[in-house]
């Protein structure tokens, strides 16, 4: 019986020390950190670092293409951003607290041009990460309670990063928008000679034709 007792007393303790640095702040295991862009408008992601509220540092939580529709038939309209984004291609970032800061470096290939932002996270939207809010399920046809745990980043030519909050079942809420600021040593460090990744023949051939819609985004 002591032995048991200790036992649970020390499973307590630890319990406790958990809540008390933070390990359990989180109604879930992780959040989602995603990127889009506008129509046509491709971007390679050199590196999305993450900040969490505990000041530690989650390095490449996201790299590679941001999730892009390139219509061959050139009519899609690139201009705006879509009323509900959707969650973009990106990752799960495991064993992350709240998210505090995120910096983003990326080579915008419809101009070329290489950027890096800084984006803050307002506290507002920490706590509505940690809100549980009853939506509706279109998928499954059918309302339940869920969080609006996923981070949208949209990149636009021009160096704009647009944010949004939103939830597999909860609609889309505005974050920030960020001017980013050109990488003068150009993509990936310098050490490319400063050549970009190539467009894709599509998007190529819709830039021609009708330009990138700067100052739309």
């Amino acid at each position: 019986m002591n032995k048991l007792r200790t036992l649970v007393s020390l499973g307590l303790l630890l319990w406790l020390v958990g809540c008390a640095n933070g390990t359990h702040r989180l109604p879930y295991d992780s959040w989602r950190l995603g990127f889009g862009t506008p129509n046509y408008m491709e971007v390679w992601i050199e590196t999305a670092d993450a900040v969490d509220v505990r000041d530690r540092v989650f390095r490449s939580a996201m790299s590679g293409i941001a999730s892009t529709q390139s219509p061959k038939n050139l009519r899609s309209d690139p201009r705006g951003w879509p009323e509900q984004p959707g969650a973009g291609a990106g990752k799960q970032v495991l064993g992350a607290d709240l998210p505090r800061l995120l910096y983003v470096r990326w080579q915008s290939l419809a101009e070329p041009q290489t950027y890096e932002a800084y984006i803050v996270i307002p506290e507002a939207t920490r706590e509505a990460m940690v809100k549980s809010e009853l939506g509706y399920c279109a998928a499954r046809g059918q309302w339940r309670e869920d969080y609006r745990k996923m981070l949208t980043v949209g990149l636009a030519p021009g160096g704009i990063a647009k944010v949004w909050l939103l939830g597999p079942c909860l609609s889309a809420i505005d974050v920030t928008r960020v001017q980013a600021t050109v990488v003068k040593v150009g993509p990936y460090d310098g050490t490319s000679g400063g050549q970009h990744r190539p467009l894709s023949d599509t998007s190529k051939s819709y830039i021609e034709k009708h330009g990138i819609p700067y100052c739309s985004w």
